[in-house]
Order: C-alpha cells, then sequence, then structure tokens
C-alpha cells in the first residue's frame, strides 16, 4: 500500500476534524496553585514537580502571565524564565512530562524530561499522527545569545527522554524540533512533524519548551512567553483549489504526483528558495527530502509534508 502525504491548499480555508486530538489545556487557560511558588499550567510541568536526587532544589521559573498578544484565545499565557544559582544558569523549562534532575551541572545526562507513561498527571497520550506543533512564542533574552527551544516528540508505549538516549531512539515515531528567536514579539511558530522513525505507531507526545537550547547556555531572566498550542492535521486526501484543476501529494514509492494541465511548476522548500522549476510532466515523480515544501502553479500554491 503506498502512503500518501496529505496536503492542503494554501488559498482556501482551513479544515479541522472535530475528532483530532489536542494538548490538554493547550491555550494556558487553567492552572494550579496560582500565587504560589508551586504554580503551574494545569497539564504541564517544571522544577516545581520534579523528581530526582536534587528535586527539593527546584526554583520557580514558570508562572501565569497575562501579557498576552492581541488575538489570543484566552486571558493568560505561560510565561518561563531562566534563573542562576551560585553562578550557575538553570534553564526555564515548562513539558507534558515529568522533568528529572539529578545533576548540578546542566549539560549532564542525568538531567531529562520523561513521559511517566504510569501516571496520566506526567504523560500525554497521542495516538493521532499531527502532520506541525504550531504555538505562539515571544522570546526575550537579557544578555546571550542564545535562543529559545520547543521539542516535540511522538513515541510509542515507553518511557522516552529528552534529550534522547541510546535506550530512548529506538521508540521515536517523529519528532518537531526548532531553537528560535521572535525579537522580543510575539510571533507564531509552526513546526512540521518528521516522520523518521524507526518506531511507526505513536501512543504519546512529549513537548518541551525551554527558554534556551543549551542546558546552561543562556543568562539569568531569559524568559519566553508561550500560547495557544495546536497540533495540526491535514485531511485524509489532497484538496483541490477552486481556481483551477490543479492537484498534488507525495508517495514515497512513486515521488512527486501532479494533476492538471502542463504548466511551468515551481517547487519551493520551507525557506521559500526555489529548488526546481520545470513542466508539470517534467516534475512528476521528482523525489523529495523530508521537510516542508511549497509546490506553486501560475494561480496556487500548494503545501505538502515529506516525512
Amino acid at each position: 500500500m503506498i502512503r500518501k502525504v496529505t496536503i492542503s491548499a494554501i488559498l482556501i480555508s482551513s479544515f479541522t476534524l472535530s475528532a483530532q486530538q489536542q494538548i490538554g489545556n493547550s491555550n494556558m487557560e487553567a492552572w494550579d496553585n496560582v500565587g504560589a511558588q508551586t504554580e503551574e499550567p494545569t497539564n504541564w510541568n517544571s522544577f516545581k514537580t520534579a523528581e530526582g536526587s536534587l528535586s527539593s532544589f527546584g526554583s520557580q521559573q514558570l508562572q501565569r502571565s497575562t501579557s498576552i498578544r492581541s488575538g489570543a484565545t484566552g486571558s493568560y499565557c505561560a510565561r518561563i524564565w531562566s534563573k542562576s544559582t551560585l553562578g550557575v544558569v538553570a534553564n526555564g523549562n515548562m513539558t507534558l512530562g515529568i522533568i528529572s534532575m539529578g545533576s548540578s551541572t546542566p549539560s549532564s545526562t542525568s538531567n531529562y524530561n520523561y513521559s511517566k507513561t504510569t501516571d496520566g498527571n506526567f504523560s500525554e497520550a497521542l495516538t493521532l499522527s499531527p502532520d506541525s506543533l504550531v504555538f505562539w512564542a515571544k522570546f526575550t533574552v537579557s544578555g546571550s545569545n542564545d535562543s529559545a527551544r520547543v521539542h516535540a516528540i511522538l513515541h510509542d508505549s515507553y518511557e522516552l527522554r529528552d534529550p534522547l538516549d541510546a535506550n530512548s531512539t529506538p521508540h521515536v515515531v517523529a519528532r518537531a524540533e526548532r531553537n528560535y528567536r521572535t525579537g522580543g514579539n510575539w510571533v507564531r511558530m509552526s513546526v512540521p512533524f518528521i516522520y523518521n522513525g524507526p518506531a511507526s505507531i505513536p501512543a504519546f507526545i512529549l513537548i518541551t519548551f525551554t527558554t534556551n537550547k543549551t542546558p546552561g547556555g543562556g543568562t539569568a531572566n531569559d524568559e519566553v512567553l508561550i500560547d495557544d498550542v495546536e497540533l495540526k492535521y491535514n485531511t485524509s486526501s489532497f484538496e483541490e483549489n477552486n481556481l483551477d484543476s490543479f492537484k498534488a501529494y507525495y508517495s514515497l514509492t512513486d515521488g512527486l504526483q501532479l494533476k492538471g494541465k502542463n504548466e511551468t511548476i515551481y517547487i519551493l522548500n520551507s525557506a521559500g528558495i526555489v529548488l526546481n522549476n520545470d513542466s508539470m510532466i517534467n516534475l512528476n515523480g521528482t523525489k523529495l527530502n523530508s521537510g516542508l515544501y511549497f509546490i506553486k502553479s501560475n494561480s496556487s500554491t500548494i503545501k505538502i509534508l515529506v516525512p
């Protein structure tokens, strides 16, 4: 059976299925222990609910904020910040899993987040296969040149760790990751899931937002605001642009498949750089590496995600 990658036409309305699985409290509106140092968004976790030999030293680096963007779905967002203690910088950390604190050295392999699959408070079940992770972020640095980071991992029924170790890697179904800066402004982020396996059946999703991509690499009071986290799913087959009969999909067996009147087609990557342009006939069967692409005809543009 040929696996087809679904697509959506940019020029038509987006389509959402009501049965699509989403992250609990993805809009950051529900909070536990508001006003206390243990304040956390419901369904999300930080250092105050960590485990491990150093968990008693976990500091508050996550709280509710009203500094939302215009057009936000609610009244609150999550504020995550870094903190320096005795010259050691701890990056702010918010996750669907649980934080394990085992070393005072930030880069130690004894420090990680993981899906505690036996406890629904520290894991998030997900059995569908989203195409991308979308969220709003506002990253502000106080002096470092570092970037904020998001890492989402779809995995099977295993207590998977982030950062990945040798035991966790075989259980990965797909990953969406990005290091980013926003210039101190609210920016909508859309990060595609890359389905490289080696596992194939998703059971859980582990998402981690951190103030800095490098453990201990930021400076005190670097902060990132996070809001309106969403999983995006494409429809079950390709959509047709209303303006003409141009269609496209990608088959892992047969490559790019184009239908419609024969015209010049442009293949662009996610940065908008043209990778190839030729007639529709000549581009049929083109093989693409994993990633997000835009297939542009004279009158419409279609987005495809290659796993």
